[in-house]
């Protein structure tokens, strides 16, 4: 989907096109990554956004690619909105990519007067490159809460540029994001969300003082 699109995510049910990456004409690559998140909320996983902040916390969620992790603008205060995560990471190589990504407010994008309704949690926001003016993509990571917890729908939009000299056009798109990217973004970002699953619960009790009822298999079927 284009990020035109988004509003589809709301749809009940699934789309034609949930993992994988997808090359438009005009050359924009777009990524998407679908984790069943047992016994984590949407409202867990906004939580976290408001938490990472260094690199011991980014190392929880991927121990291998997660290498560096600074944030700009406030922390400690539960807003995330507004705010720049620096992050180095490998995506799914041996290249560690030095990127910013600054959340907006996924009203930007998404219905969010259907949020509630629906168990809707959603992430948003644009990625660039550390130290270079403006930015290249978008993503959004749309969190559905289900009766065992969550599931983690990511998508992302490589080739949105703004803020920089670089041109909205297929030679251009094609230069900065060549298809391996999509793999390998697509690969990472499965790993990663999936890792909710390892740490997340016992860290949200932990700092929050909130217990976090686990779910057995004969209450979820």
């Amino acid at each position: 989907m284009r990020i035109e699109e988004a509003n589809d995510l709301l749809k009940p049910g699934y789309l034609p096109f949930e993992a994988g990456y997808k090359r438009y004409e005009d050359g924009l690559l777009s990524v998407a990554a679908r984790s069943t998140l047992a016994n984590i909320t949407g409202k867990m996983v906004e939580w976290w956004f408001t938490y990472i902040q260094n690199t011991e916390q980014y190392a929880l969620w991927h121990q291998k690619d997660h290498v560096f992790s600074d944030w700009i603008g406030e922390r400690g205060t539960g807003k995330y909105i507004g705010g720049t995560h620096i992050a180095h990471e490998r995506l799914g190589g041996d290249e560690i990519h030095k990127l910013k990504i600054n959340f907006l407010d996924p009203s930007d994008i998404l219905d969010v007067s259907k949020f509630e309704e629906l168990g809707i949690t959603a992430i948003y926001g644009r990625i660039g490159i550390e130290g270079v003016p403006g930015y290249a993509a978008k993503v959004v990571h749309f969190v559905r809460d289900t009766p065992y917890g969550s599931e983690m729908r990511s998508r992302f939009w490589l080739g949105c540029f703004e803020g920089n000299d670089l041109e909205n056009n297929r030679e251009t798109r094609l230069k900065v994001y060549p298809d391996e990217i999509g793999a390998g973004l697509c690969k990472h970002c499965h790993e990663e969300m999936s890792n909710f699953n390892l740490f997340l619960i016992d860290l949200y009790e932990k700092e929050t003082g909130n217990v976090v009822k686990r779910h057995s298999l004969a209450e979820i079927i």
